[in-house]
């Protein structure tokens, strides 16, 4: 048996629809098996707080080993996973080709799953999962929310924390009074005929719930970017694609909705439009994980292949056609946090590839989590581990001192310069903070004045 693999990861379909999947006996075996491997490796003792609770609660049995761990705990490891990919993608040295075949995210989703099915999903937890209609509802009453949900607002934050489980500390996403897709409709773009992209590209943006509900300047800033560069848009969002479903084990409801989802975007495809989707999150939905979910469904196939990550597609742009003159450097610098579910895309920091398209700009790149996890680092009793967690990318981005922060996952900025603020204290000066880089570039295209305009903003 060779020790580790050279060659690139290779991710197998997920087979929940083989009885075997479902099987708990089967599982709890494999889950012995490969935390037996972990035990012995440790590599990943630095990533999430899955491996140190592993750890941890093998160094402190009867034993020393694995065989000293009740199985009844194994659910705890399970419980401190955030889907994150990276022990997958960036640690572990015996993943699929190699014999041993680990995947441990997908092993925890499979847990995950046969609990869900096995005991069902509590009402809180699957209504915070259903984005799309507590967004839809949201923008009728978004001034009542952001109220009531604002962190300095402790008498409801508390009473959210007591019947929702939401950590009364947490930074929670403000809600929109417009979606992204009404406002883009509504405020059509000027096309710059003078870029050389102009009439090669066209692109359907997908807006995800996160962009279409809660951070509409997101989208704005795309829309502006590829204006400039001369690239039809048009915006559309029929559903979520279904990661918040996708972290609870739902894996029927993930699927019907990479069904609808695909049906609505492969229209745009026929007509000879790319794909873009606004969060990583999502793209890594479309482009990675629907496959694996529905491995012979041919239209989930094309989506994926006609699919881009946000950053990816302006780097594409710059590579094949070149950009439309008129980035301003950035002062200050830039701390560029690059999301786990970005760099699980295996597309390259394509990010920082598009920050350093501005001139005159330094960019600083974080490659640690931040330690959020979607919902997972808003809940209770996650919160002070998500703290823990991204303390170092915290450190990483207050040492580099720069005037900006950014990350491509909107929810992971807002906890980054949350925990940043907890390590520097409210005395240091707090950079400006960029929910996605694109934000940053938009300005960039912006006059000097405009630009510092939209930073104060």
């Amino acid at each position: 048996m060779r020790e580790g693999s050279l060659e690139a990861p290779t991710r197998h379909p997920l087979d929940w629809q083989n009885p075997w999947f479902w099987d708990e006996a089967a599982l709890e075996k494999e889950m012995e098996r490969v935390f037996d491997i972990c035990h012995g490796c440790r590599r990943c003792f630095n990533l999430c707080d899955s491996f140190p609770r592993l750890f941890e609660m093998i160094d402190n049995g009867p034993t020393g080993e694995l065989d000293g761990v009740p199985k009844e705990r194994f659910a705890e490891v399970e419980q401190a996973c955030t889907l994150c990919d990276m022990c997958f993608m960036t640690k572990c040295p015996y993943v699929p080709p190699h014999p041993w075949n680990l995947d441990f995210p997908h092993l925890m989703l499979r847990h995950r799953a046969v609990q869900a099915r096995k005991k069902g999903i509590g009402f809180v937890e699957s209504q915070l999962a259903d984005t799309d209609r507590a967004g839809r509802l949201g923008t009728f009453a978004a001034e009542l929310i952001n109220w009531a949900t604002d962190e300095t607002n402790q008498p409801m934050r508390r009473s959210l924390e007591k019947y929702a489980g939401i950590h009364h500390g947490a930074r929670l996403p403000r809600q929109a009074g417009e979606t992204f897709e009404a406002m883009a409709h509504r405020e059509p773009v000027e096309l710059n005929a003078a870029a050389p992209a102009f009439g090669k590209r066209k692109a359907v943006l997908y807006a995800t719930c996160f962009v279409n509900f809660h951070n509409t300047e997101i989208g704005k800033a795309t829309l502006d970017v590829l204006a400039q560069n001369g690239v039809e848009t048009e915006v559309v969002h029929p559903a979520c694609c279904g990661m918040p479903k996708l972290e609870l084990g739902d894996l029927e409801t993930v699927a019907a909705a990479a069904r609808t989802v695909s049906a609505a975007l492969l229209p745009w495809v026929d007509k000879g439009y790319d794909v873009v989707a606004l969060t990583p999150s999502c793209a890594l939905m479309l482009k990675f994980e629907w496959p694996l979910i529905l491995p012979k469904d041919p239209d989930i196939e094309r989506l994926s292949r006609a699919t881009f990550d946000l950053s990816e597609y302006v780097v594409d742009i710059a590579k094949k056609h070149g950009l439309a003159e008129g980035l301003n450097p950035v002062e200050g610098g830039i701390s560029l946090h690059l999301a786990c579910h970005a760099r699980a895309q295996n597309m390259g920091p394509k990010g920082a590839e598009m920050l350093r398209l501005i001139p005159k700009t330094r960019v600083a790149v974080i490659e640690r989590c931040s330690g959020h996890g979607g919902i997972w680092g808003a809940r209770t009793e996650n919160f002070d581990i998500a703290v823990k967690v991204g303390r170092p990318a915290a450190q990483a981005a207050l040492k580099n001192n720069t005037g900006h922060v950014a990350s491509e996952c909107p929810l992971a900025a807002e906890h980054l310069l949350q925990v940043m603020e907890k390590e520097a204290g409210e005395t240091r000066p707090k950079p400006l903070r960029a929910d996605h880089p694109i934000e940053i570039f938009a300005r960039a295209y912006r006059p000097k004045e405009d630009s510092d305009d939209a930073a104060k903003d």
